[in-house]
């Protein structure tokens, strides 16, 4: 059986650092812009860029969000679509996988 209150505690630093970190690209994103055409452009590159960090953040949070919740239900470390466990090993490297390493590539049917 997998020990949810390591895993909970897992997830919810990493909740800790992306808050951090989407914090962090809202105040960058939030900075004036340079009255020089050719740094306008480079601040332009750059917040798309910060954009894209910060969307990958919050679609980080929501899956961790929803690890959260099949801990609180007690379904967390059970593979969504067959049920088998899934393994420590691929919760230590993806804390918020739902499913097993089989089904989510594939190998199940």
């Amino acid at each position: 059986m997998v020990d949810q209150a390591h895993f909970k505690k897992v997830i919810q630093a990493r909740l800790e650092e992306l808050g951090v970190r989407i914090q962090d690209i809202d105040e960058e994103l939030s900075h004036e812009m340079d009255s020089d055409l050719e740094d306008q452009a480079i601040d332009l590159e750059d917040d798309e860029v910060l954009e894209s960090l910060g969307n990958a953040a919050e679609k980080e949070v929501a899956l961790l969000n929803a690890a959260l919740k099949r801990i609180e239900d007690g379904t967390y470390g059970t593979c969504l679509k067959c049920e088998e466990p899934i393994s420590e090993a691929r919760l230590e490297a993806v804390p918020y996988a739902p499913l097993c390493k089989d089904c989510a590539t594939g190998a199940k049917r």
